[in-house]
């Protein structure tokens, strides 16, 4: 039991509180930054979601990915009673709300409720020489493992040209990695890249890098020098925390190395978010207890900025909203949601294509959101984590469902494409941006849960929740007028990534 009960521990240690070297490096980030900048407001967002996710003991993100554990134990170790240790624990966090449920059948497309499921968690046991135990864990969510990328030289790469099979293709691949994520994957990020093995090992080699304290030395030269490169290199993009611009693209670069096959070379990259959850602990392996933690030889506070996310002046969106009052809002305009909305993600999508919606959404606003949710004895639910997702997914519905539904406004993050640009312009609605990773932030916002619809079929993540909000703060990123802040990113980072194109490491 003991174990277990160390194993909970790192698991809601790992999903609440980031470690000292993630919080230098967001600290860092805020003093690049701007002030009064998009970016700026963003990463005091982020500092204060930091310090409440925290304080409550609760999700620093809503989406806690699929729990990945290194495991390195002494000859002889009980592997198979461990991993129902880990198996354990995962079950009791989910049911206090530290894990979101995540383990979903690909065929039938039922969640198991409990995190658990085939291959989830992943644990990837070790042997070693020494008598403890070492466990390490990482949550990384969907929205950035959508953005890790595997590149097979030699390739050619929008901006960059050529990338050949030397340490050149290499540093053009990295940076398009970084280029291609843009907002999607909630920068500002870190990135652990992988240079060879196969396809398989190569992406194992690439996460394994996130897993290094961001301030420590490669000990390869080459690979330091490098490291160092992108770092400096990466920012120049200016893509920004969000995507919003700015100044800070990338927090961490990692790189390993891996010997290849002659016929096969391949760059593998991981992208993780700025809710860089990764924690370690040191076990006795008879008792179970903590001997150590991991990442943790110094602390790092982090204070709550007043006023966050600065809303002078901010418009005040009511559902039922009219048609008028979208087309005159515009690109940069920070607003306030009041009322009802509601959520709705993948599935939510897939389905009202083909079907009615449960409740009236005419006039209404839509959260690509999957929260945390808990319920108690009575059936009351409430809402623990609820941050935007990655809005990029719904793109082949979108634009489809405001014109059907009559729905005015979209939250998420990480903007959308063409398709529903033309759908805001004919339909009369906006995209609006919120800040992702801020689950705690949201969630504070949230100030009912007035019912929810299919939960049963699709699980806790992808229902559609029916929210009260107060003083839910967006940036319109899209609006109603064929405008998009995110196009416009995209469009200068590509600029200023064509203009890396020229050689900087002899062949």
């Amino acid at each position: 039991m003991a174990a277990k009960d160390s194993l909970l521990q790192l698991i809601t240690e790992t999903s609440t509180n980031l470690p000292p070297d993630v919080r230098r490096a967001i600290k860092k980030a805020q003093i690049q930054e701007e002030f009064g900048s998009r970016a700026a407001l963003a990463l005091n967002t982020i500092v204060d979601n930091i310090v409440s996710a925290e304080e409550d003991v609760q999700p620093i993100c809503q989406d806690t990915g699929m729990p990945t554990f290194i495991v390195h134990c002494p000859v002889g170790f009980n592997q198979i009673q461990f991993q129902r240790d880990i198996e354990e624990a995962i079950v009791e966090a989910t049911k206090l709300g530290k894990l979101r449920p995540n383990s979903v059948d690909p065929l039938t497309g039922k969640n198991t409720g409990n995190n658990l499921g085939e291959g989830v968690p992943v644990v990837h046991f070790h042997q070693w020489a020494r008598d403890d135990v070492e466990v390490k864990l990482i949550l990384k969510g969907g929205g950035c493992e959508n953005k890790n990328i595997q590149y097979a030289l030699p390739t050619e790469l929008p901006g960059l040209g050529r990338a050949g099979r030397d340490l050149e293709g290499v540093r053009k691949c990295i940076l398009h990695a970084v280029y291609q994520a843009q907002g999607q994957g909630c920068s500002a990020g870190f990135i652990g890249v992988g240079i060879g093995g196969d396809r398989t090992s190569g992406y194992d080699l690439a996460k394994e890098q996130l897993f290094r304290p961001l301030d420590d030395v490669n000990p390869n030269e080459t690979l330091a020098e490098l490291e160092n490169y992108i770092m400096e290199t990466a920012n120049r993009l200016e893509i920004g925390t969000m995507g919003f611009g700015g100044k800070v693209t990338l927090l961490g670069c990692k790189i390993g190395v891996r010997n290849r096959i002659p016929a096969s070379f391949y760059v593998s990259v991981a992208y993780n978010c700025w809710a860089f959850r990764r924690l370690g602990v040191v076990l006795d392996p008879k008792t179970g207890d903590i001997k150590q933690w991991l990442y943790r030889d110094y602390e790092e506070t982090l204070q709550r900025p007043e006023n966050a996310f600065s809303t002078d002046g901010a418009i005040v969106l009511q559902a039922p909203i009219s048609e008028e009052q979208i087309r005159s809002l515009k690109v940069g305009d920070v607003v306030l949601i009041k009322g009802e909305m509601h959520t709705g993600r993948d599935e939510i999508h897939k389905y009202l294509m083909k079907h009615d919606a449960p409740v009236d959404l005419n006039g209404g606003i839509l959260y690509h959101c999957g929260p945390v949710m808990l319920q108690d004895d009575d059936g009351t639910w409430h809402v623990k984590a609820a941050g935007p997702t990655t809005s990029s997914r719904e793109e082949p519905y979108q634009a489809d469902i405001i014109e059907k539904f009559g729905i005015r406004a979209v939250i998420g993050k990480g903007g959308m494409g063409q398709k529903t640009s033309d759908g805001l312009k004919k339909s009369g609605a906006v995209y609006l941006n919120a800040i992702g990773g801020a689950a705690q932030f949201y969630a504070n916002c949230v100030k009912a849960v007035k019912g929810v619809h299919f939960i049963e079929e699709f699980g806790v993540p992808e229902a559609m929740w029916h929210l009260e909000v107060e003083g839910f703060p967006a940036i319109v990123t899209m609006d109603a007028h064929g405008n998009s802040l995110h196009k416009e990113v995209a469009e200068d980072s590509m600029v200023k990534l064509e203009e890396l194109k020229d050689p900087v490491f002899a062949s």
